[in-house]
């Protein structure tokens, strides 16, 4: 059976046995806070029993590496979305130890891209548009440094109330440890 056969039969039973009453919350975050995080796998499960998050608690974003790639792309719009029509108050990016996106390869990606069928045509072609896939597909050398530079982006968005908090943490995707990177709060107060 194929995936989406497999979660379509799964679903049908879930309806039908209400499980979904257990889940149901509003949409606006009990926290008040929205998380950005990698896309990890590891992360699914262990960030939220790790923060202490439960169902209905924050609004979670997430992207490769937790980065924030474009100020005015679709991850700061979701993240100026809760903020304003969804009542979130501060914002925490979520790095991980042992990051893929550290390991990023773009001419290996942009191989395995013509492996799969996407033609050299369109590689031209977005070149010609001005479009720097190396650039674009590049991750980053260290996570601490990804975490502050998304910390940063979100901070000094225009569009962004002065008085939210953005927070940059790491967290180990063994132990679910976090340490922090960029205390939101401290900047707060330095500037009182």
């Amino acid at each position: 059976m194929r995936n989406l056969d497999k979660i379509l039969a799964f679903n049908r039973e879930f309806v039908e046995k209400h499980e979904y009453e257990k889940y149901q919350t509003t949409k606006f975050p009990d926290k008040r806070l929205v998380v950005l995080s990698c896309m990890d796998t590891r992360l699914v499960e262990l960030l939220p029993k790790a923060m202490n998050i439960h169902n209905g608690d924050i609004k979670h974003v997430k992207s490769a590496g937790a980065i924030v790639s474009h100020p005015f792309g679709s991850i700061m719009r979701s993240i100026l979305v809760a903020i304003y029509e969804l009542n979130a108050e501060e914002v925490m990016v979520v790095g991980h130890y042992d990051c893929g996106m550290s390991a990023i390869d773009s001419k290996r990606t942009m191989e395995k891209m013509l492996e799969r069928g996407v033609s050299a045509q369109t590689f031209s072609t977005l070149q010609h548009a001005g479009i720097n896939l190396h650039k674009w597909l590049h991750g980053f050398d260290r996570v601490e440094e990804s975490v502050k530079n998304s910390v940063h982006t979100i901070k000094n968005h225009p569009l962004l109330p002065p008085n939210v908090d953005v927070h940059g943490l790491l967290i180990d995707p063994v132990t679910g440890r976090l340490d922090v990177v960029v205390n939101g709060y401290e900047r707060m107060k330095d500037s009182e």
